[in-house]
């Protein structure tokens, strides 16, 4: 992984390249419009810089603040490559063929029209996106194994361009980092704000060359979320919210500054720990969560099962949950992964989710809302 300070590298290059490196413009490698720096409104973890021959994204280290996780270099992929470019991954766009490791990334490419750009995936178990689905079905996508050790021989055998992940701290892609292949790194979970999230869509637009359709997405997605938004900003009573269940021994919920914990505020809830610090997830003890959300208002849970959960499934799987207020209460609300988009959608769709977490909390603002990932727990 690149982690080069920027602004010597900068001056560097400045001193000792050709000029065609310091002069941006508007043109996008791969034939589109580029969305120019001050156009990524939202997000933090990257940036893009459009120049004559080829644009520049970099993406940042979410971990080690000042510091970047890839510089990645896009090329047309029928042009020259350009003298006098900085340090970085060069990736000839549009990209035709890609392994994708997740299934939100695979969802985006969906909704951009580039989903026949995906050639293989791994763990496609977790994968429900409808066409890539079938793609797995027909043969046209290749399911690669574990992404901690995919088919190398398969993933160069099917002409693979760009390998498409999520990175993690001091995550490590084993052979695949080896065999020349780009590997384009996206942190799009580590941001703060849900819009910011969102806006990583651009990103994936200038590899595909759909940035027009990728920005098109994204503008409709950020008009809603403000308009939606709006909908709860004067609410007086903020209902105290409780999120998530214990997995082997920690809860993880999520951090204060993350962009779940920005939605419930925004949806006119009172996270419970946002005072967590970070933009990930806090693990914590079971004690921990019942002494600090024993009382709390409502409590969200996700799970994946064949059929509904119910209070009794949700006692039998830990006893102690029957403490909580919210389960005494029945105030609980499920999303059953299992048979909704939620993973898919919400990423790059969070005015979906606001609108829910509203009607939840609010029902007065959303009257004759219809749910389509939350519902009350039956007995």
């Amino acid at each position: 992984m690149i982690r080069i300070c920027f602004c010597l590298l900068w001056l560097f290059l400045c001193l000792t390249s050709g000029c065609n490196v310091g002069q941006s413009s508007s043109s996008a490698a791969g034939g589109e419009k580029a969305p120019s720096a001050d156009s990524i409104r939202y997000a933090t973890g990257y940036t893009i810089t459009a120049y004559d021959s080829y644009t520049k994204v970099e993406v940042r280290d979410p971990w080690n603040e000042g510091r970047l996780l890839q510089r990645y270099l896009l090329i047309p992929r029928d042009a020259q490559q350009p003298d006098g470019l900085p340090q970085g991954t060069i990736v000839r766009v549009p990209v035709k063929n890609m392994v994708v490791y997740t299934s939100v990334h695979c969802a985006i490419l969906d909704e951009l029209g580039a989903s026949d750009r995906i050639a293989g995936v791994c763990e496609s178990r977790y994968i429900d996106v409808p066409a890539v689905r079938e793609g797995l079905q027909s043969g046209t996508i290749i399911d690669l194994g574990e992404a901690t050790s995919p088919n190398i021989e398969k993933m160069v055998e099917i002409g693979t361009e760009v390998v498409l992940a999520s990175p993690f701290q001091n995550g490590s892609y084993g052979p695949v980092e080896k065999i020349g292949i780009p590997i384009v790194e996206c942190a799009d979970y580590m941001e703060a704000d849900p819009l910011g999230r969102a806006e990583w869509i651009k990103f994936l637009g200038l590899l595909t060359g759909r940035a027009a359709r990728a920005d098109s997405l994204f503008r409709e997605t950020e008009t809603n979320y403000l308009r939606i938004k709006s909908l709860a900003e004067d609410v007086t009573h903020r209902p105290t919210l409780l999120t998530g269940m214990k997995f082997g021994t920690p809860w993880h919920v999520p951090a204060g500054e993350s962009y779940m914990a920005h939605i419930f505020r925004d949806a006119g809830a009172d996270y419970i720990f946002r005072d967590l610090p970070g933009t990930g997830s806090s693990p914590l003890a079971f004690e921990t969560v019942l002494d600090r959300a024993i009382h709390a208002d409502f409590w969200l849970i996700h799970y994946n099962k064949p059929t509904a959960m119910t209070y009794a499934d949700l006692q039998s799987e830990y006893s102690p949950y029957s403490r909580f207020d919210a389960f005494r209460e029945r105030r609980i609300y499920g999303c059953n992964t299992n048979s909704s988009l939620y993973y898919e959608q919400v990423p790059m769709h969070p005015d979906y989710l606001l609108a829910e977490l509203i009607a939840i909390f609010h029902p007065d603002r959303m009257p004759g809302y219809r749910f389509r990932y939350f519902a009350p727990l039956d007995e």
